[in-house]
This record gives structure tokens, C-alpha cells and sequence, in this order.
């Protein structure tokens, strides 16, 4: 997910957990911190685009390495942020490292759920996430909600901003619980979306003959309502829309050219095995102003793509000289997100207009 609603899921989580323990303020910024620490693996370079796109969420997004991390972290959040125990001088010393060990165990449980969750929810989004690294680095990702969904993130944002301004340890407690709640129903309401989706896209490619070797079904941007769906044949893919307010109206399909030549051809090359893993079979390859492209294609929809590389010619691939550049395929935002809005109602329309594709240095 993004980092705002990373950041508002681990504020929430510690913030309800700790509520009484430390001030507000504290335990947002540092559920926040603990939120958005995962990420921090985007500043990572390991060669080329291509690598930097399929070793994002791995090991730093580990169950594993996040579960061992979060002890050392506790022990940081309770050493700088938390309250001073207060007891009485007379008190044994047996009593007194007790409350020290408890206040210790709460603030590493609260980073430990913060860093836990924030795989689990990159696990929703269809980038992928490794979460069994060492031991796997197979990339998971359900894809019932996009990167970016203000319905998630609204009421964690909601509830961090009452527990901010609660002077009650009970009110703030509540609040997080509240929008903890809602967001994770949010969740659960993609899924059961999705699935339904996916039911009624397996119907349609029956009953239009498409014999599909695999089907991909994910939200349109910010919404569960509009879904993309994927079918990939031996040559080509077919891409179609779904609405839950289309009603009964059957979906249209359109093929497009995979490019099973180059794939035959380049399939041998690490950057096309990366890829064809990563995505879990949809991409494509084509030819682009003599070069040979290589694109993933479950982040964007025609003829938009985020993840859309530039691998060299086929004389400079067949000598094994391979450089990567990534072009990202940038809608006119100004003409998309009004048809995305008709879509999504159940207009009978073309969601992406009739523009070329801008091409922009990833």
C-alpha cells in the first residue's frame, strides 16, 4: 500500500495498544515510523530497474526478519518514548523490574503487530510481497485493492486524529479500535468483491470461448467497485472491465499481441525470467522504436503501464548485451479519472481515451 496508509495502519496499531502508557502524539509518530520502516528498501539500488522492481518487499517486508527486528526496536520505543515507571522508593527491586519487563513487552508487542501487518496488507495489492523470505521468494499478492484506496486509509486517519486531540485514555483506545475496524472490514469486503468478480469474468470468457491459461482480476485505481480483469492465451491477452453496478450487461474483451516469438526467443534471459516470475506469468514483450520491450502487465491497462522496460535491440540481446530502462506509460489523468468515475457507475463506455501512451524515464 502506500505510505500515508502504511504510516496511519501502524500509528493506529500502537497507538491503541499503548494508549495510557505514553502521550498520543509518541505513539503515532513512532507507529508511524515502525509503518513506514519496510519501505525504507525503495532507496536500494541493485543494478537495474528491473532488479530494484522484483527485490522491492522482499527481504525487509520477511515475517520472519520483521518478528526478530521488532525485539530490539521494543526495547528502542520503550527506552526513548515511553513513561517513566513511577514506584515507590521502598518498593522491592523485584517489583520494580517487573514494571520495567511489562512496559517493555507492551512497547515491542505494539511494534511487533506495526512491522507484522505491513507485509499483510502489501499481501492485498497485487505488486507482490515476499513475506517467506528466507526461505521462499515466491511474491504474494491477492490484488483485491489497489496501492492506493482513500476508503481504507480515511478511517485510520479519522481515528488518529481523535486520539490526537483525546485528552481519555478510553476514547483513544476506542477511536483506533473503531477505525482499525472499519479498515479491516474494508479489506474483507475487497476479497468478497473480488471473488465475486472473478466468478462472473470466468463466466464471460466461457461463454465468449476464451481458453485462458490464466485469469487476473484487480480494482481499477482508488475504488472495489470497478475491477480489471486479465486472460492470458498462448499468443495474446485479453483485457475486459467489470462494474458491480453494470448490472446484467455482458463484458467485452480485447486481444492484444504477447509477443510469443520474443518470448520464445529471449526467454533464456534473466530480466524476461525475473519478470515472467515476478508477475506470475502476465507480461508481454513487443518491439519499441527498434528496441525489444519487456512489460508487466497486472500495474496499469492498456495502453498504460507502469512497470514497461526498454531491454536493447534484438542484435544487442542476441550478443547477450542487455541494458534496462524503464519507461512508465503515464494516462492523461485529465481524461482518465472522469471516464474512471462514468466506469465505475456502469456507463457503457471506453474507460481510457483515445490518447497515445506518454513515456516518461522511470
Amino acid at each position: 500500500m502506500d505510505s500515508v496508509s502504511q504510516f496511519a495502519l501502524g500509528a493506529a496499531l500502537t497507538t491503541a495498544v499503548l494508549a495510557g502508557r505514553t502521550a498520543p502524539w509518541k505513539a503515532v509518530l513512532w507507529g508511524g515510523a515502525m509503518g513506514t520502516l519496510p519501505d525504507l528498501d525503495t532507496f536500494v539500488r541493485h543494478g537495474d530497474p528491473i532488479l530494484d522492481m522484483v527485490r522491492h518487499r522482499a527481504e525487509s517486508h520477511s515475517l520472519i526478519y520483521l518478528s526478530v527486528l521488532s525485539l530490539p526496536l521494543g526495547w528502542v520505543g520503550a527506552r526513548w518514548l515511553g513513561r517513566p515507571q513511577t514506584s515507590d522508593a521502598t518498593a522491592p527491586q523485584t517489583q520494580v523490574s517487573s514494571a520495567h519487563a511489562s512496559a517493555w513487552q507492551r512497547w515491542w508487542f505494539a511494534t511487533w503487530l506495526t512491522l507484522f501487518t505491513h507485509p499483510l496488507l502489501d499481501w492485498m495489492t497485487v505488486y507482490g510481497t515476499q513475506l517467506a523470505q528466507p526461505f521462499s521468494d515466491h511474491p504474494f499478492g491477492l490484488g483485491s485493492i489497489f496501492i492506493i484506496d482513500p476508503l481504507y486509509t480515511l478511517p485510520l486517519l479519522l481515528a488518529l486524529a481523535v486520539a490526537l486531540v483525546s485528552q481519555r485514555v478510553g476514547t483513544v483506545r476506542k477511536a483506533c479500535l473503531l477505525g482499525l475496524a472499519l479498515s479491516t472490514a474494508y479489506l474483507g469486503w475487497s476479497a468478497a468483491a473480488q471473488q465475486h468478480v472473478r466468478q462472473v469474468v470466468k463466466a464471460s470468457l466461457a461463454a465468449q470461448g476464451i481458453q485462458a491459461e490464466r485469469v487476473l482480476v484487480t480494482p481499477t485505481p482508488f475504488n472495489t467497485v470497478l475491477w480489471r480483469a486479465v486472460a492470458v492465451e498462448d499468443g495474446r491477452y485479453w483485457e475486459g472491465f467489470h462494474s458491480l453496478l453494470d448490472g446484467g450487461r455482458p463484458m467485452r474483451w480485447k486481444a492484444y499481441d504477447r509477443g510469443a516469438a520474443l518470448i520464445s526467443t529471449h526467454a533464456a534471459l534473466p530480466a524476461v525470467q525475473r519478470i515472467a516470475a515476478f508477475s506470475h506469468g502476465f507480461y508481454r514483450m513487443g518491439l519499441e522504436g527498434g528496441q525489444v520491450t519487456l512489460t508487466d502487465l497486472r500495474m496499469g491497462q492498456e495502453p498504460f503501464y507502469t512497470f514497461h522496460f526498454l531491454l536493447g535491440t534484438a542484435d544487442e540481446l542476441a550478443r547477450g548485451s542487455v541494458t534496462v530502462e524503464q519507461r512508465w506509460m503515464r494516462p492523461p489523468l485529465d481524461g482518465a479519472l472522469p471516464r474512471l468515475w462514468q466506469r465505475l457507475r456502469g456507463a457503457d463506455i471506453e474507460l481510457m481515451p483515445p490518447t497515445a501512451p506518454v513515456a516518461a524515464p522511470g
